[in-house]
């Protein structure tokens, strides 16, 4: 990158510069005759100066031919003018100062807008460069770097760059140019006034900008210690489970104190030193006006200055402050982005950095095929440690291959190597003819597929992580109407001017051919058959039936789950086990159901009427009152909360009564003791209302089959079914997208698929009723095709941040997937099966092997009894190469592999 911020900027915007520079060039005269017209308001049109008297008149706009004189030897009078009297020249010349304040507003406005609109412009290049050098930093490179780190410099520290690269060039030349005209106008008036204004006009430039040196060495100490913290930050967040674990809070709140302590020192001495520098600036700004008014006054009343001229001069000085000030502000902004600069191009150029060349989309890409070799292939780590050392084997790239060693065997980073995912020290790693470190990243990324011990998800579908490897450039155009083209193309534009990718994000991306697909149609058959090679499928399964959809944007699917909610009814009564799920009826108390849900009759598709904010709902409320229930549910409350507190009177927190009557915390409880007793003394109405509120709030969570209180009797009942009654109409009436209420007949868009199906609620008590009810869904649904459908919603389950809303296990197979679907020529698998347990691993690898006949594998196994499944063998100890073969010779004559097998 460039080292210096300014031929950065120029390099990239001088078009841009140079229609703004000459559009402040042409501002100047104008701002020169705002100068001046103070001057003949006052001597003209105030004071008379040429007038006789008000009703005289004299003679204004005279325009002459430039250059006349030179040409013809006398002026040359183009325009006579026209005559005004004294009051009509002031307002004149009064509407003409107007007319320039606005004309040099107007000069202000649009410079100013495009100066952000460069800045934005060159701020948005500067981030996308950075972002680009990230994605061309080799894996070693990265590793050694914080990720919040980097985020604070993309994100933060090349923020304020923004706003000066498009003052780089233009904010000189405008505010010194206006310095200057005001400097050229002053000493026009009164060169002494001038030379005085000048002088201490120099002092500042001179004395400030050397003031604040110290402060920009500061700032960089701020900055750096800033970043530091974001890491460390970035750190506590990653190793939450060791500070739990290990009680480590206290000491991460005593390192980030000191971090803290630290940018406040830096911060205050800053300000320390900041508001010195400007109160001395203030001063010296202020000390001209004084030598003008006093110095400007005596020439005035010894006739040596007229009074016009006096009140134009310090009218410009006035005007002079505000952009010298700003040009030291300017130079100190100049040093403090040029240090900030140095600092962020610093940590984005490493040595060893891909060429730009390597990760063309339009590169060449053919499929590997040959022998797969490697010749004293070495890897030397940042410690000058051999984790590889002279490995060298040929062996047919369609080949299955196990590398097998302990722990620093180098098995690992052998795997690396054959992905072409780290640079070898030393010797080769070649398909075919062809150099892995030669080959383009669309070669390497598209025909060999890599699985990390630790693979990374990122925070988006499950879908959009397992087709990623099918991502590599846009294929297809993006389906868009005529406005959206047009913003299109604008947004286009924009960014091929900020040097930005021209890629569309919402075009058709997915390589189909590579999945062995032919269009979209038939990919989530490939993505299901995937799946189940690693051993996923019921896992997304299970996701989509926690899944929704919306009916109106997929009306065949919610018509077939209506279809299944019936036929579940049916195979149910055949197998004499419909007893087994209590379906909702809208004339019927569901014992199996939540007060909350009975008097729903629906789901909530808003937080305000979700079962714990129900005792906060003006309009449940109401209803509520109307159906006589308030009374009703202070008395169901303080039974519950007698109960809760007599059975729990004597049972240690964490017993697994706290979970089957989830009403009250265990931490809650010597509370709801005393809640309890003040209820039996005064009575639930009598209580403050907070209190009564917490009362009242315990049953609606209160499940009759579940629980067993026997609170739910026919009175209760029968005003249950009133409020949801009046619930309904309330809804209905006054917040109609608040509750998707059940319909025997209609899809509930905000039910989940399993809920739809089974619309009703499991019985409490029966044994095996989960396990009899899900074997029937299952039935049902592959009955009616609709498995691949429940499969697709389950796609769409976000895996969260770094995909830690699934289990480790999950994380490796959706990994493992991923590689798999892109069908590459060679699968290379690092570890990656360490998290499951032996039986897991065991079938994975089976599947895997199954699935990838006839093309290569090389895998670095975690239990070298795994290895009897492959059709070669690498064993690795220290980083050498120490025997290769077929697994049956090698257990009988390789010791290493021997003592392996029997570490197992």
């Amino acid at each position: 990158m460039e080292p210096n911020l300014f031929k950065y900027i120029w390099r990239h915007s001088k078009r841009d510069q140079a229609a703004i520079l000459l559009l402040v060039l042409v501002s100047l005269p104008f701002y020169f005759a705002s100068l001046n017209l103070p001057k003949q308001i006052v001597n003209v049109g105030i004071q008379g100066k040429g007038f006789a008297g008000p009703a005289d008149t004299q003679v204004m706009g005279k325009l002459f031919l430039p250059l006349g004189d030179v040409l013809f030897g006398h002026p040359v009078l183009l325009f006579g003018g026209l005559r005004f009297d004294q009051v009509e020249t002031l307002l004149i010349l009064s509407f003409a100062f107007l007319g320039l304040v606005c004309v040099n507003g107007a000069f202000k406005f649009v410079i100013n807008t495009a100066k952000g609109r460069l800045g934005e412009r060159m701020l948005r290049r500067l981030r996308f460069e950075l972002s680009d050098r990230l994605l061309r930093f080799r894996l070693g490179q990265l590793r050694r770097m914080k990720g919040p780190e980097v985020a604070t410099m993309i994100k933060d520290e090349v923020e304020p760059l923004g706003g000066f690269i498009g003052d780089a060039f233009v904010t000189p030349a405008f505010l010194g140019g206006q310095a200057i005209t005001a400097m050229v106008f002053i000493m026009s008036q009164s060169l002494w006034l001038g030379l005085i204004a000048g002088g201490i006009v120099l002092l500042q430039a001179l004395l400030i900008p050397r003031l604040r040196i110290p402060i920009l060495r500061l700032g960089k100490q701020r900055q750096l210690t800033a970043r530091q913290l974001a890491g460390r930050v970035g750190e506590v967040m990653d190793g939450a489970v060791e500070i739990h674990a290990n009680d480590g809070s206290n000491w991460e709140r005593a390192e980030l104190t000191s971090r803290l302590g630290q940018i406040f020192h830096i911060r205050f001495e800053i300000y320390q030193r900041k508001f010195f520098v400007k109160f001395l600036n203030n001063f010296l700004s202020q000390l001209t006006p004084f030598i003008f008014y006093a110095g400007g006054g005596l020439l005035a009343i010894y006739g040596q200055l007229d009074i016009g001229s006096l009140v134009a001069v310090i009218a410009a000085y006035k005007d002079l402050p505000g952009p010298i000030r700003d040009l030291i502000n300017w130079e100190q902004q100049r040093q403090d982005v040029q240090i900030k600069y140095d600092q962020v191009i610093e940590q984005f150029q490493p040595t060893d950095i891909l060429e730009p060349a390597k990760q063309d989309p339009d590169a060449e890409v053919r499929p590997l095929d040959g022998m797969l070799s490697a010749s004293s292939l070495t890897l030397i780590d940042d410690n000058n440690q051999r984790q590889v050392d002279g490995v060298s084997f040929e062996l047919p790239l369609d080949r299955h291959i196990a590398l097998v060693g302990d722990a620093i065997s180098g098995k690992d980073h052998l795997a690396m190597l054959l992905a072409g995912l780290a640079p070898p020290s030393g010797g080769k790693v070649r398909i075919g003819e062809q150099d892995l470190q030669d080959l383009p990243e669309a070669v390497l990324g598209r025909r060999i597929g890599y699985v990390d011990p630790a693979a990374y998800l990122f925070s988006t579908s499950l879908r959009d992580n397992l087709l990623y490897g099918l991502r590599h450039r846009p294929l297809r155009e993006a389906e868009q109407d005529g406005k959206a083209i047009e913003a299109w193309k604008a947004a286009l534009a924009e960014s091929l001017r900020a040097g930005n990718s021209p890629f569309h994000l919402e075009a058709d991306w997915t390589d189909y051919e590579a999945a062995g697909c032919t269009g979209p149609d038939d990919l989530l058959a490939r993505v299901l058959e995937v799946l189940d090679v690693v051993d996923l499928g019921e896992d997304v399964y299970r996701f989509g039936l926690n899944g929704s959809i919306d009916p109106a944007a997929q009306p065949d699917v919610a018509g077939r789950l209506l279809e299944a909610r019936n036929a579940l009814t049916r195979r149910l009564a055949e197998q004499s086990r419909e007893d087994l799920v209590v379906r909702f009826d809208a004339e019927q108390y569901n014992a199996n159901a939540s007060l909350a849900e009975n008097l729903l009759f629906g789901t909530p598709k808003r937080a305000d009427y979700e079962a714990e904010a129900l005792i906060d709902n003006a309009l449940v409320g109401g209803a509520l009152q109307q159906a006589g229930l308030q009374e009703l549910l202070g008395e169901k409350g303080l039974a519950i909360a007698r109960t809760m507190v007599e059975i729990f009177a004597d049972l240690p927190p964490g017993h697994p009564f706290f979970e089957q009557f989830s009403f009250i915390d265990a931490d809650d409880l010597p509370e709801f003791r005393q809640l309890v007793t003040r209820a039996e003394q005064r009575g639930v109405e009598q209580l403050p209302a907070e209190d009564r509120r917490r009362i009242k709030a315990l049953p609606f969570r209160y499940i009759e089959a579940r629980h067993r209180l026997g609170l739910v009797d026919d009175v209760f009942e029968t005003r249950v079914l009133e409020a949801r009654r009046l619930i309904a109409e309330a809804v209905r009436r006054r917040d109609p997208t608040a509750v998707e209420f059940y319909d025997a007949e209609a899809y509930n868009s905000a039910a989940s698929i399993l809920d739809n199906v089974l619309f009703g609620r499991l019985v409490y008590g029966q044994a095996g009723a989960e396990e009899a009810v899900g074997a029937a869904v299952r039935e049902t649904l592959d009955e009616l095709d609709l498995k691949p459908s429940v499969c697709a919603i389950g796609l769409d389950f976000e895996v969260g941040v770094g995909g830690k809303r699934l289990s480790a296990t999950q994380r490796q197979k959706t990994a493992l997937a991923r590689a798999l679907l892109k069908r590459p020529d060679l699968l290379v698998v690092n570890q990656a099966t360490a998290v499951m347990d032996g039986a897991t691993r065991a079938r994975l690898v089976e599947n895997v092997l199954r699935a990838r006949e006839g093309r290569g594998v090389a895998w670095a196994i975690e239990r070298a009894a795994l290895a009897e499944r492959f059709e070669q063998v690498l064993v690795l100890r220290n980083g050498r190469l120490i025997d290769n073969g077929a697994f049956d010779d090698l257990s009988g004559r390789s010791e290493d592999l021997k003592m392996l097998l029997a570490a197992d």
